[in-house]
C-alpha cells in the first residue's frame, strides 16, 4: 500500500484481486484499484466506510485534490473509497491497447459481459470484508453508479448499512429500446432550451453541421462529421453545459488564406469532447448496462433514432430548421470516426446482438427492502429519466426521495456537500 497526503487528508492506494468469473471463484483473476481517504485528524479512529461509485459506465473514479465537494464533507465522518471499477482507471483497464490480449473480437466480447453492474458488485463484496472486518457500508452511486447500488440492494443488502443515490435510480425492466425512447424528447427539450438561452447559436450549428458535412476533416486522426458534431448535445445534461456549449461554437469559424475554415480552437474541442479514448467501456458497454434476459440491445439508440426524423441533420440542413444535437446516445459510427474506437468496432458489434443477459434487479427483493436509502432525483436530468426513477423509488421499500430542479445531473459535483448533507438527513430522518 502506497500512502501519501494533501491538504488535510491521507490517501492510501489498495489494490485487490477479484475473480474475473465470479461463478468460477477459483479461475482468472483481475486487479482492482480503490483509494481510501480519510481526514488526517481522524486518521487513526475506527470510522465506518462509505464506498462510492462512479458514473459511466467506462468512468474510474474522480481524482480529488484535497478535500473538496462532497469528499469534505464525506470524510467528515466516514473513511471513504474511491473505486474503479473494473475495467476503468487502475481496474484492469479495457480499450483499444488491452483488449487484444484477449484474442480477438468474439473473446473480446465475452470478457467485457462480465464488466456490468452484477460482477461490479460482487467485486464490492469481495473488497467489503477486506478492509471493515464484515461490517456493512454505506454507498454513495452517482448516475451509473446508482444504478450499481439497485443492483447492490437487490443482490447483498447485507452488505449495506446505508445507500445515497444522486441522479441514478435505473428503470427496473426497460428494455434499451424504452430507455431512448423516453431520452430523445428530453434531449430535443435541453436542444430547445438551448437554443432560447442563446439563439445566436442556431445559424452556427448549422453553419458547422454544413461544413462538416462537405468537408469532413480530422483531427489527430479522429474523423469530423455532422452526426459527431450533434453528439455534442451530451454537455447539455450538466449544469454549465449550455454555455460550455456555447463558448464552443462562438470559436468554430476562423477567416484564413484559403477562405473560411473550422478554427482548430474548435476541432479540438470537438475532438476532445467526442473521443472515448479515456473512457472506451461508456461506447461499448453503454448500452449493455440495460440488458436483461434474452432480446439484444441490437444499437437501440440508432434504431430508436429513426422514429424521431427531427434529429436527422441532413433534413435539417436541406430545410430551414435547426440542427438538434444528440447526448448520450452511442451508435455504429462512433466504431468509425473516433480511433480510440475503430479497432472495436466487431466487437461491439458483437455485444450489441448478443441475448441471454443475467437480470440485474429483483423486484420481490426490493419491495421488502430494510437498507436506509435516498435518492436525489433532478427533475430535468437529461441523462436519466425522471418518470422511470420515480417509479423504481416507489418500488423500493423506504426509499425516499429528493426530488429537485435546483441541479442538472452533475448535482453531487456542483451541490458537493449540500447534496451529500441532504441526503445523510433523509436516510436519517432528519427532514
Amino acid at each position: 500500500m502506497n500512502s501519501f497526503r494533501q491538504p488535510g487528508l491521507v490517501l492510501t492506494d489498495r489494490h485487490f484481486t477479484v475473480p474475473l468469473d465470479h461463478t468460477d471463484p477459483g479461475g482468472e483473476q483481475i486487479e482492482i484499484f480503490g483509494r481510501e481517504v480519510v481526514a488526517a485528524s481522524r486518521a487513526g479512529e475506527e470510522l465506518p466506510w462509505l464506498l462510492y461509485l462512479e458514473g459511466g459506465p467506462g468512468f474510474g473514479a474522480r481524482r480529488f485534490t484535497g478535500a473538496e465537494a462532497w469528499l469534505g464533507r464525506a470524510v467528515e465522518e466516514f473513511r471513504v473509497l474511491l473505486l474503479d471499477q473494473r475495467g476503468t482507471g487502475l481496474s484492469t483497464p479495457a480499450g483499444r491497447q488491452t483488449l487484444p490480449l484477449r484474442g480477438g473480437p468474439r473473446e473480446q466480447a465475452d470478457y467485457l459481459a462480465h464488466f456490468r453492474s452484477d460482477n461490479i458488485v460482487r467485486d464490492c463484496e469481495v473488497i467489503r470484508p477486506q478492509l471493515t472486518g464484515g461490517a456493512p457500508w454505506t454507498v454513495l452511486g452517482q448516475s451509473f453508479g446508482g444504478f450499481c447500488a439497485v443492483r447492490y440492494l437487490s443482490a447483498a443488502p447485507e452488505g449495506l448499512s446505508t445507500v445515497l443515490i444522486t441522479g441514478g435510480l435505473p428503470s427496473l425492466d426497460a428494455h434499451a429500446d424504452d430507455v431512448y425512447r423516453a431520452a430523445y424528447p428530453r434531449i430535443e427539450r435541453k436542444v430547445a432550451a438551448h437554443y432560447a438561452r442563446y439563439p445566436q447559436d442556431v445559424e452556427r450549428a448549422r453553419a458547422v453541421a454544413a461544413h462538416l458535412a462537405e468537408h469532413r476533416p480530422e483531427s489527430a486522426g479522429h474523423r469530423l462529421t455532422p452526426e459527431g458534431f450533434q453528439s455534442l448535445g451530451i454537455l447539455l445534461g450538466g449544469g454549465s453545459g449550455s454555455h460550455q456549449l456555447h463558448y464552443l461554437l462562438e470559436n468554430a469559424f476562423v477567416a484564413t488564406p484559403h477562405g473560411t475554415e473550422l478554427s482548430d480552437t474548435f476541432t479540438e474541442a470537438m475532438r476532445a469532447a467526442t473521443s472515448f479514448a479515456g473512457h472506451p467501456l461508456y461506447a461499448l458497454l453503454h448500452e449493455a448496462i440495460y440488458g436483461q434476459g434474452e432480446r439484444p440491445t441490437g444499437w437501440a439508440a440508432e434504431r430508436v433514432r429513426a422514429e424521431f426524423p427531427q434529429f436527422d441533420a441532413a433534413t435539417a440542413l436541406k430545410g430551414e430548421g435547426p440542427v438538434l444535437f444528440t447526448g448520450e446516445t452511442i451508435h455504429p459510427w462512433h466504431f468509425d470516426v473516433d480511433p480510440a474506437l475503430r479497432p472495436l468496432r466487431e466487437t461491439a458489434e458483437l455485444l450489441a446482438t448478443r441475448g441471454g443477459w443475467e437480470p440485474l434487479y429483483d423486484p420481490e427483493r426490493l419491495a421488502a427492502n430494510e437498507v436506509p436509502v435516498a435518492a436525489a432525483v433532478y427533475h430535468d436530468d437529461m441523462y436519466v429519466d425522471t418518470a422511470h426513477a420515480l417509479r423504481t423509488a416507489a418500488a423500493i421499500r423506504g426509499l425516499r426521495t429528493w426530488v429537485t430542479n435546483e441541479f442538472e445531473h452533475d448535482g453531487l459535483r456542483a451541490g458537493g456537500p449540500r447534496v451529500l448533507d441532504r441526503l445523510l438527513a433523509l436516510v436519517r430522518d432528519e427532514v
